[in-house]
C-alpha cells in the first residue's frame, strides 16, 4: 500500500514539474513560431511593380525569421509629409518622400536618426547624404540622386555648339519653326535664372520662413536685369512656357525640339527622338550683356522609417534593403532613376545614360532645395507674367519688390 501511495505521489510530482516547465505536450513548432510582422510601404504609383518586386526579394531573403505581411500602397512622394503628419501613428512604416520634406518630418518626431549612419554615408554620394541629414544627424536612407533638371534637345535640329547657350537654342528652334520650352509657372524651374547671379533666396534659421534678395537694385546683376532677360526670352518665337506634360506632348507631336525637364521623361523622349535624343547641362543665358550659367534646384528621393512603427527594427531593415546597391541598380534598369549609391553611380550603365550624365554635369551648378512654403506662389505669379510679356504692364521693379516681400513674409 505504501508503495502504491509513493508511486502515485511521484506521478503527480512529475506531471506538476512538466506542466510548470511548459512541456505539457506542446510541439517544438508551436514554441518557435515566427513573429508576425505587418508593414505598410508607401511610394509612387509608377513604382508599384518595382517596389512589389523588391518587397518579394526582402521576404525571400528573411524567410523563416518572421511571418511577413508587407503591403505596398500608392502615396505621392510630394504629399507624403502632409499625409503622414495628419495621422502619424497610423501612417506607413516605410515611405518614399522628397528630401525637402525631411526637416519638417524630423522636427515632428516622425523620423529617428538612422542607427548605422556611418555605413549608409559610406555607400552613398555626398550630396545625397547631405539631403538626408539634419544637424549632422542622418534621418533617412538615400534612394536616388536625380531629382533635378537639365536640357533635352533633338540633335536633328540643334547642334552641340548651339545647346551651350539659350540664344543658340532659340535661334535653331525658331529657324525650324519649332519650340524650346520651359515651365515658368513653376518656381522650381524659375530658380534657374536667379541661382547663379549673386541674388539670394533661402531658408531662415527658423526652418520655416525665407530670405530673398531677388529684387536687389545694385551689384553686377540686379533683379531688374534678370526680369528684362526673361522678357527677352519670352518674346522669342522659338520659346514657349509649357508644363512638363505639355512639353512631352510637344515632343510627341513634333512641335518641340528642346526643353527643360528631368530623368522621369527620358524613356518617353527616347521613344520619339530615338538616336537624335540629346541631353546636356542647362545652357547659359544673356543677361545685362553677359552669359550667365543657368542654375537648378537639386534633390533626392529618400526612404523614411516611421518612428511610431510597431516593428521599427524590421522597418529599418526593409528601408536599407530598398536602398541597397542591388535594388538601386534594379531601380535604374526598371525606372531609369539615377542612383545615390556610389557603386551604381560609377557603373558603366549609368555612363551610357545621356540623361543621368547631363544631370551629373548640371550638379555643379545646382543647389539643394531648402525653401519655405511662401516661395512658390509669388515666384510663379511673377514668372507667369514675364512669360506673357508683362501682360499686366506693371513696373518691373515693383513686381520684383512684391515678389521678394511675399517670399520673405513671416
Amino acid at each position: 500500500m505504501r508503495k502504491r501511495i509513493y508511486g502515485l505521489f511521484l506521478g503527480l510530482l512529475c506531471t506538476s514539474v512538466l506542466t510548470g516547465c511548459g512541456l505539457s505536450g506542446k510541439s517544438d513548432s508551436e514554441k518557435t513560431e515566427p513573429q508576425k510582422v505587418e508593414l505598410v510601404v508607401w511610394g509612387a504609383e509608377e513604382d508599384t511593380e518595382l517596389m512589389n518586386q523588391i518587397i518579394r526579394g526582402f521576404q525571400e531573403n528573411y524567410q523563416g525569421e518572421a511571418d511577413f505581411q508587407i503591403s505596398f500602397e500608392v502615396q505621392g512622394e510630394s504629399q507624403c509629409k502632409d499625409v503622414l503628419l495628419g495621422e502619424l501613428e497610423k501612417g506607413a512604416d516605410v515611405f518614399t518622400f522628397a528630401d525637402d520634406q525631411l526637416n519638417a518630418l524630423a522636427a515632428a518626431g516622425a523620423l529617428d536618426p538612422v542607427e548605422n549612419a556611418d555605413e549608409i554615408r559610406e555607400r552613398n554620394l555626398p550630396g545625397a547624404v547631405e539631403a538626408a541629414t539634419v544637424n549632422n544627424q542622418l534621418y533617412a536612407y538615400p534612394l536616388t540622386a536625380d531629382n533635378g533638371y537639365f536640357l533635352y534637345y533633338n540633335k536633328e535640329y540643334i547642334s552641340e555648339e548651339q545647346v551651350r547657350t539659350l540664344d543658340g537654342i532659340l535661334e535653331a528652334a525658331a529657324a525650324n519653326g519649332k519650340l524650346f520650352t520651359m515651365d515658368w509657372s513653376s518656381a522650381w524651374y524659375v530658380y534657374s535664372f536667379f541661382g547663379n547671379t549673386g541674388l539670394q533666396v533661402g531658408l531662415n534659421d527658423d526652418g520655416i520662413t525665407n530670405y530673398c534678395t531677388w529684387n536687389q537694385t545694385d551689384g553686377d546683376v540686379r533683379g531688374i536685369d534678370v526680369a528684362q532677360a526673361m522678357l527677352q526670352i519670352a518674346g522669342n518665337s522659338g520659346f514657349s512656357s509649357c508644363t512638363d506634360e505639355e512639353f512631352l506632348n510637344g515632343v510627341k507631336d513634333g512641335t518641340v525640339v528642346a526643353g527643360v525637364s528631368g530623368v522621369w521623361n527620358s524613356v518617353a523622349i527616347k521613344e520619339v527622338w530615338g538616336e537624335n535624343t540629346g541631353a546636356a547641362k542647362l545652357p547659359t543665358y544673356s543677361c545685362n550683356g553677359n552669359q550667365i550659367q543657368m542654375a537648378s534646384f537639386s534633390g533626392c528621393k529618400l526612404i523614411g522609417v516611421n518612428a511610431y512603427s510597431e516593428h521599427r527594427e524590421w522597418a529599418a531593415r526593409l528601408a536599407e534593403w530598398i536602398t541597397d546597391e542591388e535594388n538601386q541598380r534594379l531601380r535604374f534598369e526598371m525606372r531609369g532613376q539615377g542612383p545615390s549609391n556610389v557603386v551604381v553611380a560609377d557603373s558603366a550603365e549609368i555612363g551610357e545614360s545621356p540623361a543621368i550624365v547631363a544631370l551629373l554635369e548640371q550638379s555643379e551648378f545646382s543647389q539643394l532645395q531648402r525653401i519655405g512654403g511662401n516661395f512658390w506662389d509669388p515666384v510663379s505669379k511673377f514668372a507667369t507674367n514675364m512669360a506673357a510679356g508683362n501682360l499686366s504692364g506693371q513696373d518691373l521693379q515693383e513686381q520684383l519688390d512684391e515678389m521678394a516681400e511675399s517670399v520673405s513674409a513671416r
